[in-house]
């Protein structure tokens, strides 16, 4: 799987980055960034609770 932050639309709560934060970590311009080219099995399921609770929707998720 893989994750993409949509940068736009991000609006820098760092829900991701708590709840995933093999994953996501927030940039110094309190944007999130995904850290990994591949979310890690391990991390599938905290990454796509981080998705679906992204206030702005701005977490997409490809298998």
């Amino acid at each position: 799987m893989k994750a993409k932050v949509d940068a736009n639309a991000c609006v820098g709560c760092g829900l991701c980055e708590s709840t995933c934060p093999e994953v996501f970590k927030m940039n110094q311009d309190d944007i999130a960034e995904v850290i990994v080219d591949r979310v890690p099995a391990e991390g599938e399921t905290s990454c796509r609770e981080a998705a679906e609770n992204c206030p702005a929707d701005a977490i997409s998720l490809e298998d």
